[in-house]
């Protein structure tokens, strides 16, 4: 059963993690660490947490979960830092890139006599992070991906834990759905990360070529609002994914200026039409 459990890092995910668990009765404690105050504070106010936790080492010793909801490289650190807990307990972490995290879950934790770590990673989010913008329904129609290893040979409690877990996301209101941590870093580059640095690359341009139009917010509607949307995203989240996944999100990245340059050259040809044709396949399935 879980009674405690930590949450380090209360920016938007962390913080919606746990106003998500109240909405979905759990009725234990929910402690919060944050490397900054104000969003510590935030949480507490909202309600995400009852309350704070000195450092995150001493989170961690004192729950029987705790979630890892910070930057990639901060996880890893603090992955390291946090390989002699006992099998008494469960790390999840929420990042969205998983073959480093797992390559390091496998070499540090998931023993009989150390504490069992569940690589996690909820598809939800919004283009602007802190705990300002969190919400208990963030998760709710989402898909919460674990590259989770059959083969790591958890404690009686850590495994339970595990399951527990499972159990709590599901309640948050996501669909669970395993898979190898190298085909998930290969499918979100297309499905999430290419997405972001175009949206990104679209942004800085139109910032450059028309960003001091005065009549730009009437000139531009719904299309222009959509496609940048995502161009609001803070640098320091995407600098850690762009680092971990940086070969499949070139891979994507390239492919799609091959994709662009095909449009260039066909703007008056029937292959523009065929282009048209492909996308609207995509969109109708």
């Amino acid at each position: 059963m879980i009674s405690r459990i930590a949450i380090l890092g209360t920016g938007l995910l962390g913080t919606s993690v746990g106003l998500a668990l109240r909405a979905a009765g759990f009725k234990g404690s929910i402690v919060g660490w944050n490397r900054g105050p104000i969003g510590a504070h935030y949480a507490l106010e909202c309600g995400a947490i009852d309350g704070f936790t000195p450092d995150a080492i001493t989170g961690v010793r004192e729950a029987d979960i705790s979630v890892l909801a910070i930057p990639i490289f901060a996880t890893l650190d603090l992955m390291e830092q946090l390989s002699e807990i006992g099998p008494e307990h469960l790390i999840t972490d929420v990042g969205s890139t998983k073959v480093q995290i797992t390559l390091a879950a496998k070499r540090l934790f998931n023993t009989l006599e150390r504490a069992g770590f569940l690589p996690g990673h909820p598809m939800a989010g919004k283009e602007r992070g802190g705990a300002d913008h969190a919400d208990a329904t963030l998760f709710r129609g989402a898909v919460w991906l674990f590259t989770d290893d059959p083969d790591w040979k958890r404690s009686e409690r850590t495994a339970t834990l595990a399951r527990d877990w499972r159990e709590w996301v599901t309640k948050m209101g996501a669909k669970t759905l395993d898979l190898d941590a190298a085909r998930h870093d290969e499918l979100v580059a297309w499905v999430s990360h290419l997405p972001q640095f175009t949206a990104t690359a679209l942004s800085a341009l139109l910032e450059e070529e028309v960003g001091d139009a005065p009549e730009l917010k009437d000139v531009g509607g719904r299309a222009l609002r959509e496609m940048t949307r995502l161009g609001a995203s803070p640098f320091s989240m995407w600098r850690d994914i762009a680092h971990t996944n940086t070969e499949a999100v070139e891979r994507a990245l390239l492919a799609l200026e091959q994709r662009l340059a095909y449009l260039r050259e066909n703007l008056r040809t029937p292959g523009l039409r065929d282009e048209f044709e492909q996308a609207n396949k995509f969109r109708r399935e």
